[in-house]
């Protein structure tokens, strides 16, 4: 039999993922009367009929449990104009939603002004995947903006408008 190979440590698994050019989303949703949300790199589409989406969320984030609660919430994919509400998101702050606008989409999710494109989606389904939460959702709104989506890669923020074709 042949031996595994050791796991990679976490600061490898860090230097992997930098070099995995992502997007920039914040998800959403309303605890009680409370919007909640953080910044949010594993989102993905599932599927296009019927429309699926999924994100994953650390259950150790303070938004976590709200989510787990939730039966709707938004995935906000941010903007090139919106690098600021990367950190407001990304941080510990308990009114993140004061330093930003927002509005109620139609199912009561936060929905945030200047995105690039926003979904609001049922959940129908939270899978346990060690320290994450998946959760797959079913999108019942989305409305699209014409600002370039911001990207994420090497650890810094890009212009995702502004990316050259190859060949």
């Amino acid at each position: 039999m042949t031996a595994l190979a050791a796991t990679p440590g976490i600061d490898v698994m860090k230097q992997v993922n930098r070099q995995f050019v992502t997007g920039v989303t914040v998800v959403t949703a309303m605890d009680g009367e409370t919007p909640r949300g953080l910044a949010v790199n594993a989102f993905s589409s599932i599927s296009l009929d019927p429309a699926t989406v999924m994100v994953c969320v650390q259950r150790t984030s303070s938004t976590h449990d709200c989510l787990f609660r939730a039966g709707h919430l938004a995935i906000n994919i941010l903007s090139t104009r919106q690098l600021d509400v990367v950190g407001v998101f990304a941080g510990k702050s308990a009114d993140k939603f004061r330093q930003v606008d927002w509005e109620s989409g139609p199912f009561g999710s936060p929905l945030l002004t200047g995105s690039s494109a926003r979904v609001e989606a049922e959940i129908r389904e939270r899978l346990q995947a060690s320290t994450h939460t998946i959760f797959i959702c079913r999108v019942v709104h989305a409305d699209v903006a014409e600002w370039p989506p911001m990207v994420y890669g090497a650890g810094k923020f890009f212009d995702g408008g502004a990316l050259a074709p190859l060949g």
